[in-house]
């Protein structure tokens, strides 16, 4: 995993930097002087390089020099499922988080890793969610209903190029 961010000063009379980690970052920042030698103090955070579930994690995760180390804390530690859960709950539910005490297990959301919910309807049937079905009653089951129904509980979306459904609960 290797992720490129880029520090976009806010002051116009200076140059921005390219870093992969938050030391990287602390020191281009603490020796980085604008043209007239004054300290930058403050930078915009961007995205350059990266896998494209980091790039969407980032976003969720709303980069700044503040939370920079525990993103990238998180980013070396969290595995991809891990960070589907946080790009859900925050991204997409609207859960707030604490960068210093966040916990992938923080959220609670089912995710299935389906393409339809017309998917996850036939895997609750297989299952047995409703029951016992006879096999002669099978072909009567009304599977385009069911998948409506969910569709009240259930999100389908995509994340980094996977399709994904969830319920926040």
């Amino acid at each position: 995993m290797s992720i490129t961010l880029f520090a976009q000063p806010y002051d116009l009379a200076a140059n921005g930097f390219y870093f992969s980690s938050a030391d990287e970052f602390s020191e281009k920042a603490a020796t980085l002087r604008n043209d007239h030698g004054q300290k930058v103090e403050e930078f915009e955070i961007q995205f350059i390089d990266g896998e494209a579930i980091d790039a969407a994690f980032a976003e969720a995760w709303g980069l700044s020099q503040g939370t920079l180390a525990r993103f990238f804390e998180l980013a070396g530690e969290w595995d991809e499922q891990e960070k589907q859960r946080f790009i859900i709950a925050v991204s997409e539910v609207g859960y707030s988080f604490d960068p210093d005490s966040i916990g992938s297990e923080d959220f609670e959301i089912d995710i299935y890793h389906l393409g339809s919910l017309k998917e996850l309807a036939e895997e609750f049937i297989a299952e047995g969610l409703f029951g016992e079905i006879p096999d002669h009653l099978t072909n009567y089951i009304d599977i385009d209903a069911i998948t409506r129904d969910l569709s009240f509980d259930y999100t389908e979306t995509d994340i980094a190029g996977t399709r994904l459904i969830y319920r926040a609960n």
